[in-house]
C-alpha cells in the first residue's frame, strides 16, 4: 500500500476498507442510476485527495511536496492509488473533472493570471451556470471522463492556509512588523503556517496572489508585501517606505545570519588551532589563529553595522506610530469640532438651560396648585401616630411572648437536669458516716451520752442555742 492510500486509509473514514471496493469501481454509471451515492463517493474522493494534499502526502515530480497545487502530469497519482486487490480507481477522472467543473479546483496559471477574484460571478453567466447544471442533472452536457493534465490549485486548502495566516499574523501591529521583502517573507512563514509542513516556492506564490487578490490580507509589488491592517486606513498600494522598510528588514536578516556562521566559523577555528597545538604543528596552528583573528574582525564590524540598523528601524517604527498618533489627533479634532458644532456654542447651552430651568419651574409650580386644591392630598398626623403606637405595642407583644416562651423552656430544661441528678443519687448506696464507727464501740459515759444526745440535736431558733450551752457548761 503506497504512502498516499495508507494515509487515506488510516486518516479518512471515508476510506474504510469496506468503502474501498465502491470508490475504486466505476461509479459513473450512477450519476443517472444512482445521483447521491455517485455524489457522495466524487465528495469522498474529493475530500480525501484536498487533505492528502494539504499534509505533503500526493507524490510531485518536484524535488519539495507542494500543499496547495496537486501534480497531475502522467500517471504518478493513479500509480501511488493502485493496489493489488483493487487496481487503479476507475472513476477517477470523472472525480476531478467534477472538481474542475463547480470550481473546487482551478487549472495553476488560469488562477496566476486572473484578474478578478476567483469569487466573482458576473451576472451574464448565471443564466448558462443553471442551464449547465439542470442538464448535468439528466446526464447531458456533463463533465468529461478523462484524467486532467497539468497542475491544479486546490481551493479549500487555499481557505485552511488563508485562516492560518491571519491567526499567525494578528499580533503584528506597527507598519514595520507587517512590511517584507518577497524572500523575506517566505522565509518568515514557510514553516509557520501549516502545522508539520513547510510551504514549497509556488506554495507561496498562489498563497500570495490568493490573499492578495480574493481576501485583500496582502499588498504587493512583486517584490514587496505588505499585510494589510483591518483597523486602519492605509495606501492600497506600496509605497516607497514599505520598499525602504522591506529592504532594511531583509539586509538585517541577512547580517544576523553572517554573524551566526561567523561564529560557528570561530568556534571552529579555535578548536582547530588548540588541536594543532597539541599535535606540535606549529604551522597550523598560526594559521588557524589568524583566520580567527579575521573572523572576528568581521564578526565586530557585521556586529557594529547590525547596530546601526537596529536604531534606524528603531526610529522608523517610532516615526510610523508618530504619523498614527497624529492621524489619531487630527481625526479627533475634526470629531470634536463637529461635536461643537452641534452643540452650538456656549451661548446656546445657557439659553437651553435657562429655559429648562424656567419648564421646571412651572412644573412645580403647577403641582404646587394641584396640591393645595386637592382635600385628599392632605394626612391626619394624629392617625399617623396612632397607628404607629399600635404597630410598636403589637411588636413589643410579640417580643414579651418569646422571651416568655425562652425562659419557660430554659427552666423546664434545668427543672430535668435536677431530676436527673437525683435519679442517680438515688441508685447510689449510703456512704458511712465519718467517726460513726468509733462512736458504737466507745465505751458509754455520762459525757459521751451527753454528746451523743448533742449531736442529734438541731437547732431552730436562738432559745434553744442558749439552752444548749448552758447544758454543755454543766456537763463539764
Amino acid at each position: 500500500m503506497s504512502d498516499l492510500l495508507n494515509y487515506l486509509v488510516q486518516n479518512d473514514e471515508n476510506f474504510r476498507r469496506a468503502r474501498l471496493p465502491a470508490l475504486y469501481s466505476d461509479f459513473r454509471s450512477q450519476r443517472t442510476l444512482n445521483p447521491d451515492g455517485f455524489a457522495a463517493n466524487v465528495a469522498a474522493w474529493k475530500r480525501g485527495l484536498s487533505s492528502a494534499t494539504l499534509t505533503g502526502h500526493v507524490p510531485s515530480k518536484s524535488t519539495t511536496r507542494n500543499h496547495l497545487t496537486l501534480d497531475l502530469d502522467g500517471d504518478l497519482l493513479l500509480r501511488s492509488l493502485e493496489t493489488k486487490q483493487f487496481g487503479r480507481p476507475l472513476a477517477l477522472g470523472t472525480v476531478l473533472q467534477d472538481a474542475l467543473a463547480n470550481g473546487d479546483m482551478m487549472p495553476l496559471q488560469q488562477f496566476l493570471k486572473a484578474k478578478e477574484s476567483i469569487y466573482h460571478r458576473s451576472w451574464g453567466s448565471l443564466p448558462w451556470t443553471v442551464v449547465s447544471w439542470g442538464l448535468r442533472q439528466v446526464g447531458i452536457g456533463g463533465p468529461g471522463d478523462n484524467l486532467p493534465k497539468g497542475q491544479f490549485v486546490v481551493l479549500q486548502n487555499l481557505e485552511v492556509v488563508s485562516k492560518a495566516f491571519s491567526e499567525a499574523t494578528a499580533d503584528r501591529s506597527s507598519p514595520f512588523e507587517r512590511t517584507f521583502s518577497k524572500t523575506h517573507f517566505q522565509r518568515t512563514f514557510a514553516d509557520g503556517i501549516l502545522e508539520k509542513q513547510k510551504l514549497s516556492e509556488s506554495d507561496f506564490e498562489v498563497m500570495v496572489r490568493f490573499l492578495s487578490r480574493d481576501k485583500n490580507v496582502l499588498v504587493t509589488d512583486g517584490n514587496t508585501i505588505r499585510i494589510r491592517s483591518s483597523s486602519q486606513a492605509e495606501d492600497v498600494s506600496i509605497t516607497e517606505e514599505d520598499s525602504a522598510i522591506a529592504s532594511l528588514k531583509e539586509l538585517m536578516e541577512d547580517l544576523t545570519r553572517q554573524t551566526e556562521v561567523l561564529n560557528r566559523r570561530i568556534d571552529e577555528l579555535n578548536i582547530a588551532a588548540q588541536d594543532a597545538v597539541r599535535r606540535k604543528n606549529k604551522v597550523a596552528a598560526m594559521a588557524a589563529l589568524k583566520s580567527k583573528k579575521l573572523a572576528e574582525t568581521n564578526l565586530s564590524r557585521r556586529h557594529s553595522t547590525l547596530s546601526q540598523l537596529e536604531d534606524v528601524a528603531a526610529k522608523i517604527e517610532q516615526a510610523a506610530d508618530n504619523v498614527q498618533l497624529v492621524k489619531v489627533m487630527q481625526s479627533s479634532t475634526v470629531a470634536l469640532r463637529n461635536l461643537n458644532v452641534q452643540v452650538g456654542g456656549a451661548d446656546k447651552v445657557d439659553e437651553v438651560l435657562d429655559n429648562l430651568r424656567e419648564q421646571m419651574g412651572e412644573v412645580d409650580e403647577v403641582g404646587n396648585i394641584i396640591a393645595e386644591a386637592g382635600p385628599a392630598a392632605t394626612v391626619d398626623e394624629s392617625e399617623v401616630d396612632d397607628e404607629f403606637e399600635a404597630m410598636l405595642a403589637e411588636e413589643r407583644k410579640k417580643e414579651e411572648e418569646a422571651e416568655r416562651i425562652k425562659r419557660e423552656a430554659q427552666q423546664e430544661k434545668e427543672a430535668e437536669e435536677t431530676r436527673r441528678k437525683l435519679a442517680e443519687l438515688e441508685k447510689l448506696a449510703p456512704l458511712p458516716v465519718p467517726g460513726q464507727e468509733a462512736k458504737e464501740t466507745r465505751p458509754i459515759t455520762p459525757v459521751t451520752d451527753t454528746a451523743n444526745e448533742l449531736g442529734d440535736m438541731h437547732i431552730e431558733n436562738d432559745a434553744t442555742a442558749t439552752e444548749t450551752e448552758k447544758m454543755a457548761q454543766m456537763v463539764e
